[in-house]
């Protein structure tokens, strides 16, 4: 027990900058506080984040303003069907003096990348992409480059205009540690949104932490402690997914077509230590992991034909197992 509180003071000292880079990003961001807790999840889990929404509600400006607060490099890739992977990840080019190929590389060697509207591009531009996710570096040529640390991708999609657009196949969508929806601001939020936006442009967040805290950051979240009953919880979760019957949830089984995938086990136990971590806690509640795995799991499950004609979503189907499966 006390090493348990040792931890905790740990983690509470050590988590004292969340404060203030939250502050940082309420000063740009009005509202938006889901999203902006878990890109911090996602920066302190070392995952990476798929958001989606509607145009105008400050997807791009949220991961522009965190990397702001971080002091890390940063860069933005607008996805077209015409962009190359070389656009992405860089080339190689040939010096006709030295007769020899020098590597360029593309704007994927930054720490926080934002590769915007990421259904818009072709099916080559998002392998490489993901590759780089997967594997963190990236090859040209007979060369391979690792990627800086900390190596962030934020991608976003727009869930209208689907014309001309290539949806991520659920393959590669596992590759992202959480999938977030950002829905529409409450009418104070965005009062206070017209109110800033019709004045004087206000002003650039200030640096917080640079890379060296986000790595010492990341050790610290990996020692957080989680009891053997919340492992236990976790992946009684993900199994209801797989075998909905096996776990007393019967009529989920008809829905499911594929459950979620031990990449999402894993990405549910980091994430959760991270959003303890963002409350100062040294240990992995229930709640934890009941907050953080809509975000985890919802682009992991591939709903029935049966599901799709009764127009159930996989939101639905977390809620219900989230509510039934036994709490510890």
């Amino acid at each position: 027990m006390s090493s348990i509180q040792q931890l905790n003071e740990r983690i509470q000292r050590e988590s004292g900058f969340i404060q203030a880079v939250l502050s940082e990003i309420g000063n740009v961001i009005v509202g938006q506080e889901r999203l902006v807790n878990r890109l911090m999840v996602a920066l302190l889990a070392n995952g990476h984040i798929l958001i989606e929404g509607v145009p105008g509600l400050a997807k791009t400006l949220a991961v522009r303003t965190l990397a702001s607060t971080i002091n890390v490099q940063f860069q933005r890739i607008q996805f077209t069907p015409d962009l190359l992977p070389a656009d992405l990840i860089g080339t190689q080019i040939y010096n006709p003096r030295t007769g020899e190929f020098t590597p360029r590389p593309g704007p994927i060697f930054s720490n926080i990348v934002l590769a915007d509207e990421i259904n818009r591009a072709p099916a080559k531009v998002q392998s490489a992409l993901l590759e780089a996710m997967e594997e963190r570096q990236v090859t040209l040529g007979d060369q391979t480059h690792p990627l800086q640390d900390p190596f962030l991708v934020l991608a976003t999609q727009n869930p209208i205009e689907q014309e001309g657009t290539y949806p991520l196949p659920e393959a590669q969508l596992d590759r992202f540690m959480l999938k977030v929806i950002v829905g529409y601001p409450s009418r104070a939020e965005e009062r206070e949104i017209m109110e800033r936006m019709s004045g004087e442009r206000p002003a650039s967040p200030a640096p917080v932490i640079g890379p060296d805290a986000i790595r010492h950051a990341r050790s610290v979240v990996t020692s957080i402690y989680v009891d053997d009953k919340i492992k236990e919880y976790i992946l009684d979760i993900i199994f209801a997914t797989r075998d909905p019957a096996a776990s007393g949830m019967k009529d989920l089984a008809p829905l499911l077509e594929y459950g979620a995938s031990p990449r999402a086990t894993v990405n549910l136990i980091k994430a959760a230590k991270a959003h303890a971590f963002l409350r100062g806690r040294a240990y992995v509640t229930p709640e934890d992991v009941k907050q953080i795995a809509p975000d985890v799991m919802r682009h992991r499950l591939v709903v029935s034909f049966e599901a799709e004609a009764e127009n159930v979503s996989p939101a639905h189907i977390i809620h219900q197992i989230l509510s039934r499966v036994q709490v510890p």
